[in-house]
């Protein structure tokens, strides 16, 4: 805690302590009160305004230091100020002292909760982004809970303390009149109790529950707009139409037909989307490829010579078609059709919110979901138009192997490509604008990364920007690429000649030629659709998942995506489900492989949360020594002094499914304590999992525990007892905040 904030504290303790010793706790009481009421009176008779900002003052201090009394004080200002200017002053007085509390409890302990209860305290600021207002509201308009702990409580979440001062200031009001107007005959009243009979506590609840009456209300009445916007159907031909036929949309296709809901699904071109098409399918196939040709080139280091590989970069290709046409019965529309599913090809367009035309047939539909998905960016550099580039899009079109071959951008999808090309052939140069490869991970995570593309003969420009793309411009008729590499603060311009440019500098969201920005329906800042947590767009009825609304494009989170789009849409009026991206996992399949679910070190630094770090070197994993591929580790975040997992990151060979233990203990909230209570099979790559949480169990053992049997077996071996040092072993977990 800092010195400012331990000066707060003193502050505080000693105001409080001071109001106890001082006897003034005994004075609130409600005789006294009406004791030294005609005192009071006089006093206010002779200095109105002195006696109106003590009043207004002390009123605010015992707000702000949750003080008892609050109710006797307003029950005064009623009887001193009379009715409307009691009631402005102590409306402001309580608001304000409030404020102050929340800011107080705020200051001292919202840093030390957030760091220890991150994950619980995500959730709850979630809930009050979205619907605080409403909850404070409720609270405050009850008089059955006791207002200085909501002030606390309220001070501990992200709400922003102007929304809490004006929330707070109306919410109060009603009960705040019903003290002021009983302080008027202060003279009469026998107790506290009798202020507010059972008749106004049940209208106190009615008003309370008013703000969850007014959103239903609010509900209807945006539908009720949209329909006089639009005239909505008398009946509808279908329950849902899915605009793309990607993971995203074949998942809801597939789960709104298996509850028997009439489902429409349009594609403009091929089903599957782009994992079947142009992404995971044909990259996994040319990886494959490239994986036996450097196996080829290492076999000597297990006593097998058999020379250079001879690639035929046509065959390899036809091995990728023939993948990509082996899986797509899977997501054929015959697939879809037998399931229940009308597949449409054609380009949809909403003519209103519940009108879907397809070319020349016009559907009718409660709902929509939008699952477009997206495409490759390309970047506006200059001259880029002069040469064709490559993309994940059209890179499966080649027939020749790239003789030279830049790639721009070292996120998952350029490491992945960048390696496999050069492994096949290709001399390969790969830029990235930032300091580390693959940005989202942690810097020893990226360098591994970096190091196997080095391996594989991939050359490397980090902190080095593309400026333009001279066409021709290069030696033997290639073309060149001009550079910005910063290092150690300076700048130096360079080129890179190239046959082909690989851009794979990110995706954009499908969202243009579907009607969607004549209805309204927004988009963020980066271009995706604009939906709430359950992926509701600003339309009741037109919902969004996969590529299209982000933020993680990666075919099981669409998937993910989808079931809530699909099931919210279906059965949202019962029960809606808001999609957690908590135990989400993550695999770039570059050699080594990386793979990551939940939090890692560095987003656990930028977000605040304590942690602590375990990890295990694969290089003492018995299969990575008999197989030679012992580079990597894995790490796991854990709480501080618990075996509650937070993140799991692992590199090397086999890392996507052992990372799949850690995501199915994340996902069911199981400990490592429990995972190292599993019989894993030996010898294995998943043994890393049960490893790892041994090295955490090492950290933690019980010392003083392990003393006394030491001293125990020592005495059963006839021994003198001593007491027993403790003994090292394993590597030690490391904390981190």
């Amino acid at each position: 805690m800092s010195t400012r904030r331990w000066i707060l504290l003193g502050v505080i303790a000693a105001a409080i302590a001071a109001f106890f010793l001082s006897g003034a706790s005994d004075a609130f009481t409600l005789d006294n009160i009406k004791a030294q009421q005609v005192q009071f009176q006089g006093w206010l008779a002779e200095d109105p305004w002195t006696v109106a900002g003590g009043f207004f003052v002390l009123y605010v201090a015992m707000a702000a230091l949750s003080l008892p009394g609050a109710a006797l004080l307003t029950l005064l200002g009623g009887a001193l100020f009379g009715f409307w200017s009691g009631l402005v002053l102590i409306s402001f007085a309580s608001t304000l002292g409030a404020t102050l509390a929340a800011l107080f409890a705020r200051t001292l302990l919202r840093e030390t909760l957030e760091r220890r209860f991150s994950t619980q305290l995500a959730r709850i600021n979630a809930g009050v982004d979205r619907e605080g207002p409403f909850y404070l509201f409720t609270l405050r308009l009850l008089p059955v809970f006791p207002f200085f702990v909501i002030n606390l409580v309220m001070g501990l979440t992200r709400m922003r303390l102007r929304t809490f001062y004006w929330v707070s200031q109306l919410g109060m009001l009603p009960g705040t009149a019903v003290f002021v107007n009983a302080g008027r005959e202060l003279g009469t009243l026998e107790s506290l109790g009798g202020i507010l009979s059972p008749g106004l506590l049940v209208s106190l609840v009615l008003i309370g529950v008013f703000p969850w009456i007014a959103r239903g209300l609010v509900g209807v009445v945006k539908r009720r707009q949209l329909a006089k916007r639009f005239e909505r159907p008398s009946h509808f031909d279908r329950d849902i139409v899915v605009i793309g036929a990607g993971s995203a949309g074949l998942v809801a296709s597939y789960i709104a037909a298996a509850v028997k809901a009439r489902v429409t699904l349009v594609e403009r071109h091929k089903m599957g989307g782009d994992c079947l098409n142009t992404g995971c399918v044909p990259s996994k196939a040319l990886i494959r490829a490239a994986r036996a040709a450097h196996d080829i080139r290492q076999a000597p280091r297990y006593g097998v010579s058999a020379g250079e590989p001879r690639v035929d970069f046509a065959a390899i290709m036809g091995h990728v078609h023939g993948a990509i046409a082996e899986v797509e019965p899977h997501d054929s529309p015959e697939r879809y059709r037998g399931l229940g599913v009308d597949v449409i090809k054609g380009d949809a367009t909403l003519e209103d919110p519940w009108r879907v035309r397809i070319g020349d047939r016009v559907v009718t539909t409660r709902h929509v979901i939008i699952a477009s998905g997206a495409r490759p960016r390309v970047p506006p550099l200059p001259g880029i138009g002069d040469v064709e580039v490559l993309t994940s899009d059209n890179l499966w079109q080649l027939t020749e192997l790239p003789g030279r071959l830049v790639v721009l951008g070292g996120g998952p999808i350029g490491c992945e490509l960048g390696q496999s090309f050069s492994r096949l052939g290709s001399r390969v140069s790969l830029v990235e604008m930032g300091e580390q490869l693959l940005p989202r991970e942690d810097p020893d995570v990226a360098e591994l990364a970096a190091e196997g593309l080095r391996e594989s003969g991939v050359v490397l420009s980090l902190a080095t920007r593309a400026l333009k793309v001279v066409a021709g411009g290069g030696t033997d008729g290639a073309h060149r690429l001009e550079v910005e590499v910063t290092q150690n603060g300076e700048a130096r311009l360079e080129s890179l000649d190239f046959d082909q440019l690989l851009v794979a500098v990110g995706r954009q969201a499908n969202v243009e030629g579907m009607g969607l920005e004549a209805l309204g329906v927004n988009t963020r800042g980066n271009g995706t659709l604009d939906v709430d947590g359950s992926l509701q767009s600003v339309l009741p009825n037109v919902w969004a998942c996969g590529d299209v609304v982000g933020p993680f494009q990666l075919t099981h989170a669409s998937a993910h995506q989808a079931w809530h789009a699909t099931v919210n849409a279906l059965f949202g009026e019962l029960k809606r489900f808001r999609v957690s991206y908590r135990a989400l996992p993550a695999v770039t399949f570059t050699e080594p492989e990386v793979a990551r679910v939940g939090l890692n070190e560095r987003e656990a630094s930028e977000q605040g949360v304590a942690v602590e770090v375990t990890r295990y070197s694969l290089s003492e994993l018995d299969r990575a020594i008999a197989e030679g591929s012992t580079t990597g580790f894995v790490k796991v975040l854990t709480v501080p002094g618990k075996d509650r997992i937070l993140g799991a990151t692992i590199i090397g060979t086999g890392a996507g499914e052992m990372l799949a233990e850690f995501t199915l203990a994340m996902t069911q909230g199981i400990g490592l304590n429990k995972l190292l209570g599993t019989i894993h099979p030996y010898p294995t790559h998943s043994e890393a999992v049960k490893a790892t949480a041994g090295v955490w169990k090492n950290a933690h053992k019980p010392e003083r525990v392990l003393g006394w049997l030491e001293r125990y077996f020592t005495w059963r071996r006839g021994g003198a007892v001593e007491d027993a040092a403790p003994r090292a072993g394993g590597e030690q977990a490391v904390p981190r905040d």
